[in-house]
């Protein structure tokens, strides 16, 4: 008796086990053609007829290397100081009784802008004048006494020493009744008041900080291989992480004559003129200083070099015809530093490469190419879309 049919004499479910998963494998190889298809006409649409469809080279942009000179400039992360800045203190114990300026506030050399109390010296200022008025009008009789011989020698040297004594004690006052008066010692900003009326302060207790923004320091360190190149007088750029902030000159005028220990780093100093007081002391800032520009540079725009994780790389049109017209070929580069938006090349290209700025993803090694110009290129893209 068979065992492939069943009482009614059809074919058993054993004859139809495999055929669910043979439709599977036609769907997906179905699947992949149709997916390939799409990918290769869009990718010859992008392509501008070239490529795979066989319309022809791949249009790109290209610019020819020259060596020419290239600035140099070594850069470092400082710190922007003050030339001038001070918190202003009490030289003496005592009690605010006045005080003269407004937190922000430009003042001049001398503005007096807290008065401490000053009522028991004043007091005794005018009971020492007193007497050394009087010491002076003993000094002026016994003098003439003394010319005519009915006072003696040593009578007028004591009133000579009565008088200067006197003198003396009315200059000693006078200096501690200046020391209860804070005064500016130089031109400059006011920062925030730190005192109020009534308190008592003791020596040395800060009221408030004066800054002259006029002039800033830069400091910032260089290494020490560097340090050679680094001259006082040397022009600096400074520019800071400020949105619309303007890179600003400045010029070195110090550096630290020996190199740190841990560091192996130079402390380099430049005096930035801020008189339209767009910088402020503390603000971190980025310190370019000019060097010797490089001759024979090659350089590149950066969006001309493929990165990927084997390296840098560039694609060079090789074959170029009269018409414009090559092949292409991916170089390994070496990328050195970058100026603006370019990078200058290392290793890996010479002058009159013909390098591909825009377009070099598209192609592969071999890829017929068709140098154009900008916007000739830009009227394939569009025509393309």
């Amino acid at each position: 008796m068979s065992v492939s049919e069943n009482s009614a004499g059809q074919p058993s479910a054993s004859a139809h086990k495999g055929s669910p998963w043979k439709a599977i494998v036609v769907s997906v190889v179905v699947i992949a053609l149709i997916g390939g298809g799409l990918w290769y006409w869009r990718t010859a649409r992008l392509s501008g007829g070239g490529g795979w469809a066989g319309g022809g080279p791949i249009d790109v942009v290209a610019t020819t290397l020259k060596a020419e000179a290239a600035p140099v400039s070594l850069e470092a992360l400082g710190e922007l100081r003050a030339v001038r800045q001070v918190t202003l203190s009490a030289e003496v114990a005592g009690r605010v009784s006045a005080i003269s300026f407004k937190p922000g506030q430009r003042v001049k050399a001398g503005t007096v802008l807290v008065q401490l109390d000053d009522g028991p010296e004043q007091a005794d200022l005018a009971a020492v004048k007193a007497a050394a008025a009087f010491a002076q009008q003993q000094f002026a009789r016994a003098s003439e006494l003394a010319a005519t011989g009915a006072q003696s020698r040593e009578i007028l040297q004591q009133r000579q020493a009565e008088r200067d004594q006197t003198a003396a004690q009315v200059q000693q006052l006078e200096a501690r009744i200046r020391q209860k008066r804070i005064r500016a010692p130089f031109d400059g900003e006011l920062g925030l008041r730190r005192i109020d009326l009534g308190q008592y302060l003791n020596p040395g207790e800060a009221a408030v900080t004066l800054t002259d923004l006029n002039r800033l320091y830069a400091n910032f360190d260089v290494p020490q291989q560097e340090l050679a190149r680094v001259k006082v007088g040397q022009p600096v750029q400074v520019r800071i992480d400020t949105a619309g902030a303007e890179p600003v000159q400045a010029t070195i005028s110090a550096i630290e004559p020996q190199v740190g220990r841990d560091t192996r780093n130079a402390s380099i100093q430049a005096e930035v003129d801020n008189k339209d007081r767009r910088l402020q002391p503390g603000m971190y800032a980025t310190v370019a200083v000019a060097l010797p520009p490089e001759a024979d540079a090659l350089t590149l725009p950066v969006s001309a070099v493929m990165t990927s994780a084997s390296g840098d790389a560039a694609a060079v049109v090789r074959e170029l015809t009269p018409e414009k017209t090559g092949k292409a070929e991916i170089v390994p580069i070496v990328v050195g530093r970058r100026i603006g938006d370019q990078v200058v090349i290392a290793r890996g290209l010479k002058a009159g490469d013909v390098v591909i700025t825009e377009g070099q993803l598209r192609v592969r090694p071999g890829t017929d190419l068709r140098v154009v110009d900008r916007p000739a290129a830009a009227a394939a893209s569009a025509g393309g879309r």
